[in-house]
């Protein structure tokens, strides 16, 4: 079930970015790993937030901004098992999001969203945040 993330739910958050991005960003230095979970909470304040619940458990979130997604990640546990596409579709078709930016190094993600109908437009060197990891400018 797809549902509105309410800040009440943000601690729940964090295990899951935790758990997703240690197993596809094996790229990520562990001083970034642990600066971007500190600005997690930060970053949710920006985003309107979608969550999946399994079992009364959320398992996986999206955040939205101006047609774009910001991010999304499902737990490991429950990864490959359709529920980013689902969060995806949902994001598509009831946010009108035709916009994605991910981490080139992440080519899970970039595979994902390339056979979800993404295509890149351009890319940065640079991160958000000035680091060191290259980014895609993906769109419809």
């Amino acid at each position: 079930m797809i549902r509105k993330i309410e800040p009440k739910d943000y601690q729940d958050l964090i295990p899951i970015w935790e758990s997703a991005v240690l197993n596809t960003h094996d790229f990520l230095k562990k001083e970034d790993f642990e600066f971007y979970k500190e600005q997690m909470p930060l970053y949710f304040e920006h985003v309107d937030l979608f969550g999946f619940e399994e079992n009364g458990k959320l398992v996986g979130f999206m955040g939205i901004a101006n047609e774009s997604l910001e991010m999304l990640f499902i737990h490991n546990d429950v990864r490959g098992k359709g529920i980013g596409k689902q969060l995806l579709e949902y994001s598509i078709a009831n946010c009108k999001v035709t916009k994605v930016d991910v981490n080139e190094q992440n080519s899970q993600a970039v595979g994902f969203y390339e056979h979800m109908g993404f295509r890149v437009l351009n890319r940065s060197e640079l991160d958000g945040q000035g680091k060191e990891y290259p980014i895609l400018h993906m769109s419809l």
